[in-house]
């Protein structure tokens, strides 16, 4: 257990030291700054604008950079739709396997889309390998797609007074040609070489240990693999995602994967610390990402780690820990490390089943989507954190006398009304979806939802809405959720939980750039400190549990108090 305990910190540790650098670089990409991909990328970027005819030069408002934004999104969804529902007579279909129906097209079009990647399907067997590549160049463009925001909200808390916020084409396409695209290589080669497929054939013919002839799905896993985790997707080429052995077979695998998901939700934090020149307020944003992080992680660990009382009581050896759902190979620390870091930083892929956690598990895995601004996603865990940032900036000027500040500019009631907005919708969209999924049960029981009624399937029923207010993608499996009912409100959260929380701090960041740039003065509230750390992290620690809090005890606490 000790080296289970000493791999999952090595993971840690690595992934740290490796987003200090990556985000130093992540700022000259975004300050336009020379840097070594640019004799190989420059010219792919220019041949690109060359095509498209856009001048990626010109100087946007946080308006046009929001046009820009929603209207590729859109197009990505229409082009995603025609694929998913059209696979069957569609060419790289070598097991033929069928088309979605329009319902599922739709709920997994908007889930890819928006890098949330809720999967209603199997991967194997509900995708050909066409529809494959296309949600893998989702992957890539639904991340720097966040990425590309946080970069024009970068840019405005830099700029002292100026309507004129960057290029989103130009953050969109060297998010994806400086940093995701190089990297994935790199990660896809360790995984070739850790035995991943990695070929456009079909099934293969395999004997198991135990002499059965069963036919395997094989595919370009390698490359999907490395950028599901890269760009904090998580959609998985098999339906067990990365709990299959051919999507991560091994210990190496295991480690690398949880390396990649971290990486640049980390190196985002030190990338606006290096953009801004501003390393202390940096290192109080990491701070109190970390502190929320922890407090969630190592429960989680020990919860998993003592193994499940109920299963204890009936003689059976829990000296591995809760191994129901999880894989030997995995350990169950590592699992519970994987559980919160994929659910803080909405990855939402899983190397076990979360619905097999512990209770309380359970619930600290619900609270890291519910907050969703500890690291988050690529781009938008930063965006999220800015809201309550802004709320705290709100707050403590209440409390001082004074007029909040943030970065120079007055925070007044336009900004403030936003970021509330902003902040108050999820718990909305979530708890108002898992109403009304509770009350339709009710009234009809024979619908086929629940495979465990009662306390457990409430929280199955709040996990999926809260997964999908996320762009988490990760659900507690005991859902039956392939069906008209959860594909199309789910996937009208999954579009409203993916851009408002966009759309917020981007108008926030705008309309603050635009303001009269104020020097700071003896009176002025420091936001890099660890007193004013300490402030957001109370705001998002009351604010999530007045929401939240009921919901948790219909659900998790009440399923661990009656263990």
């Amino acid at each position: 257990m000790n080296s289970e305990l000493t791999g999952v910190l090595a993971i840690f540790l690595i992934s740290l030291l490796l987003a200090i650098p990556l985000g130093r670089y992540v700022a000259r990409v975004y300050l336009g700054e020379h840097t070594l991909l640019d004799p190989v990328m420059g010219p792919v970027e220019r041949l690109f604008f060359r095509l498209s005819r856009i001048d990626g030069r010109r100087e946007m408002s946080w308006q046009e950079h929001l046009k820009a934004m929603l209207g590729i999104n859109f197009v990505w969804l229409l082009f995603t739709m025609f694929i998913l529902m059209n696979m069957a007579w569609l060419p790289l279909n070598p097991d033929g396997n069928p088309s979605m129906a329009p319902d599922l097209a739709f709920n997994t079009a908007i889930s890819f889309v928006v890098n949330c990647n809720l999967q209603h399907y199997s991967g194997e067997s509900g995708l050909s390998y066409l529809g494959q590549l296309w949600l893998m160049f989702l992957h890539f463009v639904s991340a720097a797609t966040g990425m590309a925001a946080a970069a024009m909200v970068f840019n405005a808390l830099r700029l002292r007074q100026t309507a004129g916020l960057g290029n989103f084409w130009d953050y969109f396409i060297k998010s994806t040609t400086r940093i995701l695209l190089p990297v994935s290589v790199l990660i896809a080669i360790v995984f070739v070489f850790r035995g991943m497929p990695m070929t456009f054939e079909g099934k293969d013919t395999l004997v198991t240990l135990r002499g059965d002839t069963v036919q395997v799905s094989r595919g370009p896993v390698a490359s999907f693999a490395a950028i599901k985790h890269l760009g904090t997707n998580g959609g998985g080429f098999y339906g067990a995602n990365s709990a299959h052995p051919l999507e991560n077979p091994d210990y190496i695998t295991n480690a690398v994967e949880l390396i990649a998901q971290f990486l640049i939700p980390l190196a985002m934090v030190f990338g606006l610390g290096y953009y801004l020149r501003r390393r202390k307020l940096a290192m109080m944003i990491f701070g109190v990402m970390t502190v929320g992080f922890l407090l969630l992680v190592i429960p989680n660990m020990v919860f998993e780690i003592q193994g499940n009382p109920a299963i204890g009581a009936m003689d059976v050896d829990q000296s591995l820990g809760a191994m129901e759902g999880k894989e030997i190979r995995n350990s169950a620390a590592s699992s519970a490390y994987w559980s919160i870091l994929t659910t803080v930083i909405s990855t939402g892929s899983v190397n076990a089943m979360h619905d097999s956690t512990m209770p309380l598990s359970g619930m600290n895995e619900l609270l890291a989507m519910m907050v969703n601004a500890f690291f988050g996603g690529c781009g938008v865990g930063i965006l999220n954190f800015y809201i309550f940032v802004i709320i705290a900036v709100f707050i403590a000027g209440l409390m001082v006398g004074r007029t909040p500040e943030f970065m120079g500019k007055k925070v007044e009631a336009r900004e403030v009304k936003i970021a509330m907005f902003t902040a108050l919708l999820s718990p909305l969209l979530i708890m108002g979806g898992t109403a009304l999924a509770a009350w339709t049960f009710v009234h009809d029981p024979a619908l086929p939802w629940l495979n465990n009624p009662g306390f457990h399937g409430f929280s199955e029923m709040l996990y999926e809405f809260t997964s999908a207010n996320a762009n988490n993608g990760s659900g507690f499996e005991g859902l039956g959720d392939n069906n008209p009912f959860w594909n199309i409100s789910t996937g009208i959260v999954l579009l409203l939980g993916r851009f408002i929380p966009i759309i917020g701090p981007m108008a926030i960041a705008g309309l603050l750039a635009g303001k009269k740039y104020i020097p700071e003065g003896a009176g002025t509230l420091k936001t890099d400190t660890l007193t004013f750390g300490i402030m957001i992290f109370s705001v998002i620690v009351i604010i999530t549990a007045l929401s939240y809090f009921p919901a948790l005890v219909l659900g998790p606490l009440a399923e661990y108090f009656s263990m």
